[in-house]
């Protein structure tokens, strides 16, 4: 059964193919991520996770999996998402320097053609340096963070800057890969013996 990765995140496609899963990609229609009133986070990284395989699933034809995920940064009760500027980013790292924080990825996978699907939310706790101005300028100089939930990458240049993670670390990529593996193993994909592809 084929995997479709319903993403355009070359990070979340890199954590798939270093675990020797075959997959295919639809990107994911641009969608509106702005959080509903009253969600939490949780809520809002599902939601997403499962709009953007629901649209991948419209594009496919099964026997399929179609895969969604959505990755949100949390600070203080506050959301950051990604980006809208240099300046923007700027202001997310002064959020997050000396501080932890919440990842929350949702996740959802939907089986072709039948539509039966499964989803959930993964939570990692990112404990942050202290950052100087000077340091902030220099990263958001690099252009790392932009399009990056919170304005960092763990797998890149911003991981210079974390002391500590409590939880799975490629949550913090932008894919939680055991949880994933479990619900497509739970929606029938067998990953062939010794090939290390599906």
């Amino acid at each position: 059964m084929k995997l479709i990765l319903a993403s355009k995140s070359p990070r979340r496609a890199t954590i798939l193919r270093n675990a020797g899963i075959r997959f295919e990609t639809c990107g994911a229609a641009e969608i509106d991520e702005s959080p509903l009133p009253g969600e939490t986070a949780e809520q809002t990284a599902l939601r997403l996770a499962e709009a953007k395989a629901r649209q991948g699933a419209a594009r496919m034809s099964g026997p399929a999996i179609v895969i969604g995920a959505d990755t949100i940064v949390v600070v203080d009760g506050e959301t950051l998402g990604k980006p809208a500027s240099a300046e923007d980013a700027r202001r997310m790292l002064r959020r997050l320097a000396g501080r932890t924080h919440r990842v929350v990825t949702g996740v959802a996978a939907m089986r072709l053609p039948d539509g039966a699907s499964l989803h959930g939310a993964e939570v990692t706790e990112v404990s942050f340096a202290l950052l100087s101005d000077r340091d902030i300028d220099a990263y958001v100089a690099t252009r790392e963070p932009l399009g990056k939930a919170g304005a960092y990458a763990i797998q890149g240049r911003g991981g210079r800057f974390i002391t500590r993670i409590a939880g799975c670390y490629f949550n913090v990529v932008g894919l939680p890969l055991a949880r994933l593996c479990k619900m497509l193993r739970d929606l029938g994909w067998q990953q062939e013996p010794g090939t290390g592809t599906e």
